[in-house]
């Protein structure tokens, strides 16, 4: 699948990438000779922990390049009175008499543990490009849906936000 990225979502792969070939492969390697050097390799932790580790950061700087690769560049540009990405959006949810704040991201950086929600999931594809005071119906799936009313849009930009571990 093509990732959509922001050219802020970019810069921070390349550097993730640039990081990993640049720090952490010299520091794999080194952990690697050293443990070999311990001895017997069939039954030396160190060595199969440090060759997990390398193994890891490979696959990482694989999997990175070849998001780079297949991207689609969006732009992360809104107008200010409406839901778009970057933006912290305060949600009134109907259904428990509450409200709840998410800030709207990319895919990349979604983690709904910090209340980031991507704009490919239900809730983000529903309130995108909203404005204050829209009532919105959120499809979570064809049995189950929802109305959330927007209630106030924040412009916060991307600083401190991270790509997403896999």
């Amino acid at each position: 699948m093509r990732e959509k990225l922001t050219k802020s979502d970019v810069q921070k792969i390349q550097e993730e990438i640039e990081h990993r070939k640049l720090v952490v492969r010299p520091e794999c390697l080194e952990a690697v000779k050293e443990a070999r050097a311990h001895g017997d390799l069939s039954e030396n932790f160190e060595y199969h922990a440090a060759k997990r580790e390398k193994n890891q950061n490979e696959s990482r700087i694989r999997y990175l390049e070849n998001m780079l690769k297949n991207a689609i560049i969006i732009s992360d540009t809104s107008r200010d009175d409406e839901v778009g990405l970057n933006k912290t959006v305060t949600l009134y949810m109907e259904d428990d008499d509450e409200e709840e704040t998410y800030k709207l991201v990319t895919s990349i950086r979604g983690n709904s543990m910090n209340n980031m929600i991507s704009t490919e999931s239900p809730l983000g594809k529903a309130i995108l490009k909203k404005k204050v005071g829209d009532r919105v119906l959120v499809k979570a799936n064809e049995a189950c849906s929802y109305y959330v009313i927007v209630r106030k849009i924040e412009n916060t930009g991307d600083e401190g936000d991270q790509i997403r571990r896999f």
